[in-house]
């Protein structure tokens, strides 16, 4: 039976660190335009108790989201082995397209997947290369994509990428500017006959009642900013609510369709969105099996490299993968969940043997 797996892993991690105590002298406003009675001391240090998030990885300003988006693909194509011309598709996920450093609109024409064949000198044609917009999950689902044409026999060998810079498209006077950050994750998703490895079930959802826009573009918080301009907004508390209820959920139906026990689970490589909700996440996961999350079997960047959309679970699939990662390591024949949640709102789950 044809199914697929993945045979290289790739990352780029900005070199500009951005630590929480930059934001010491920052104007956090309320959304009505209001200050806080508490200094930016205690907003910090409540941010840092729930995200987790200590310092993120900023782009350099020549930088936009297809030149990460190539570097990562650059290793991961090197970690395969593989000769780029026999790539059958490249499958980008992103949210906001390249955005200029000081600039306010997203560039998307041509695609960020057409710039990334462009920039890897793909001389192919039919290496079909484009675009995926699916919040945060888009990697994940980029991934299941490249499953679906793997199976129907119509690819080979396909590359899927998540770029993004968060951190240009953030309202600085909102205290959520401080959880995203830059970066860029990618991999090489290839067929296989074999059932020793690979992609063995999947789960997707979207929902798009009232939990459509519980993230959202809108206007700064700073009633002095230019009304045109819009930034990246979210309703945290109801996107933890909606998180911890939806995603174990959909993690579960990923493996009970794969048809293994919750003990064969070695690692679950989560979006890193937010350190206390990934926890309830995966600790209501368990619950559903009336389990207890075993020690280890969650692996977190956010701590060093904030939330990068699209590129947390490629990236920290590929430091995990390289031996980046203190105390975490994947052997032959371990099973994990890859799983993300975001803007849509979507979710997506994927139970993979290394």
């Amino acid at each position: 039976m044809i199914s697929s797996k993945i045979t290289g892993t790739g990352s780029f991690i900005p070199s500009i660190k951005k630590e929480n105590k930059d934001f010491l002298e920052t104007d956090f406003l309320n959304e009505d335009g209001s200050g806080f009675p508490s200094g930016n001391e205690v907003i910090i240090s409540k941010f840092k108790d729930i995200t987790g998030i200590e310092e993120r990885r900023y782009a350099k300003p020549a930088y936009k989201a297809s030149d990460l988006a190539f570097f990562a693909a650059e290793k991961a194509i090197k970690d395969a082995n593989l000769n780029v011309e026999e790539l059958d598709y490249i499958i980008l996920a992103h949210n906001f397209g390249d955005i200029q450093q000081g600039g306010i609109q997203g560039d998307m024409l041509p695609s960020l997947a057409t710039r990334v064949k462009h920039k890897l000198g793909i001389e192919n044609p039919n290496c079909v290369a484009y675009d995926i917009l699916f919040g945060c999950p888009g990697w994940i689902q980029g991934v299941i994509q490249a499953q679906a044409f793997i199976k129907a026999g119509i690819a080979k060998k396909c590359l899927v990428i998540g770029a993004e810079t968060l951190s240009r498209i953030v309202d600085k006077h909102d205290r959520d500017s401080m959880i995203y950050s830059d970066g860029a994750g990618a991999c090489i998703v290839e067929e296989t006959t074999t059932q020793e490895a690979g992609i063995i079930s999947h789960a997707a959802q979207t929902f798009a009642k009232e939990e459509a826009y519980f993230l959202h573009f809108g206007k700064s918080f700073n009633k002095e900013e230019d009304d045109n301009v819009r930034y990246i907004k979210m309703y945290g508390r109801k996107i933890y609510e909606f998180a911890i209820t939806n995603v174990p959920a959909a993690m579960k139906t990923a493996l009970d369709k794969s048809g293994l026990d919750i003990d064969d689970v070695k690692k679950i490589f989560i979006h890193q969105a937010n350190e206390k909700m990934d926890e309830a996440i995966v600790k209501r996961f368990y619950r559903l099996f009336k389990k207890q999350v075993p020690e280890g079997v969650m692996p977190m960047s956010i701590h060093k490299l904030g939330n990068s959309s699209v590129a947390t679970v490629p990236t920290l699939l590929d430091l995990v993968l390289k031996g980046n990662i203190e105390n975490q390591e994947v052997k032959k024949g371990d099973v994990a969940i890859l799983a993300s949640v975001g803007a849509g709102m979507n979710i997506n789950a994927i139970v993979y043997r290394f």
